[in-house]
């Protein structure tokens, strides 16, 4: 691990990133606020423009941003543990795909955006069962549990395929006037996202149950025989990890729509950089990947203002090429 010595520079810097992308989500905009007004708003909130720009339009959404990209990877983080694979993520075993096909159907039904966002959850959920039943039996089977993940990733990108097959159709048949919001949601949006709370809290619960099996993850890095002989309950394990990453991954997913990359590129990213070992790993992905949302949707609503772009296409421009780099810059190492 390469910078065990400096952890707390690090977690600083982690915090200091976020604490300065929240600066700029407030400030930055089609109307742009200085960062003396910011400051003095968030400290005694009052009445005029600013005040409703900075306190009731982009810091709901900057904090909605910053629970989704912390809920996004963190869920990867746990899904390339357990897996032990780079690719793993939410989107990879398909429960995006599933998420998009229950909110679809709830758009396409005219539903309010808390059946929209319910449509989502329960998606989230069905696609996640699939994929773990059907995945489960490699497990049961496979000695070699490198096979089975493979299997699973197999399972997952099948199954994402399908619900995938069930977007189109319903986009062949949406009408017009929905077709819009539709594309937004499935490119991921955070424009009138102001239901922070629960992300943000479940985030932090979720963060803290994750951390309670940090230990046990790192022995799962060295192999299930290894972890089994040093008392870990693998099976067990296993579940809580894939209940703990679903249901991040589905609460950030009826927040914001499909944001892909983040759930990818954030873990990848800071395993390069501060190693393997969860309780210093999981706790650095949920900041960094907060920090990074929350840069990628300042962008969205400030590189073409007053228009705004879904957040899902700049975390894509951000994900591939930094992903590309990243791989690159590990084979010259290696």
């Amino acid at each position: 691990m390469r910078f065990v010595r400096s952890l707390p520079l690090v977690y600083a810097l982690l915090l200091g990133g976020v604490l300065l992308s929240l600066m700029l989500a407030l400030g930055l905009g089609s109307q742009r606020v200085g960062l003396g007004e910011v400051l003095s708003l968030l400290w005694r909130a009052s009445d005029g423009v600013s005040a409703d720009i900075v306190l009731g339009l982009r810091l709901p959404r900057a904090l909605s941003a910053l629970a989704c990209g912390a809920l996004l990877a963190l869920a990867g983080a746990l899904l390339q543990t357990l897996l032990r694979n780079p690719l793993a993520d939410p989107y990879v075993l398909g429960i995006s795909s599933g998420a998009s096909v229950g909110a679809l159907l709830a758009l396409w039904a005219g539903a309010a955006w808390a059946w929209v966002n319910l449509g989502a959850a329960a998606g989230a959920l069905v696609a996640t069962a699939l994929v773990f039943l059907l995945g489960a039996r490699a497990f049961r089977r496979q000695a070699d549990s490198t096979r089975a993940s493979v299997q699973l990733l197999l399972v997952g990108v099948i199954v994402g395929a399908g619900f995938g097959a069930i977007v189109a159709f319903i986009l062949s048949i949406a009408p017009e006037a929905q077709l819009r919001g539709m594309i937004f949601w499935l490119l991921g949006d955070l424009n009138g996202a102001d239901r922070w709370g629960l992300p943000l809290a479940g985030a932090a619960v979720l963060l803290a149950l994750a951390l309670v099996l940090a230990r046990d993850l790192n022995l799962m890095l060295l192999g299930d025989g290894p972890a089994y002989a040093l008392g870990v309950n693998v099976r067990r394990l296993r579940l809580c990890v894939v209940l703990l990453a679903s249901v991040a991954a589905g609460l950030a997913i009826t927040v914001a729509g499909s944001i892909g990359f983040v759930g990818l590129v954030v873990p990848h990213a800071l395993r390069l950089l501060l190693g393997n070992d969860q309780r210093v790993l999981l706790p650095a992905c949920a900041l960094a990947g907060g920090a990074f949302l929350m840069l990628a949707d300042t962008l969205a609503r400030t590189v073409l203002a007053p228009m705004q772009l879904p957040v899902g296409v700049l975390t894509a421009f951000i994900g591939v090429p930094s992903f590309l780099w990243l791989l690159l810059r590990n084979g010259r190492a290696g």
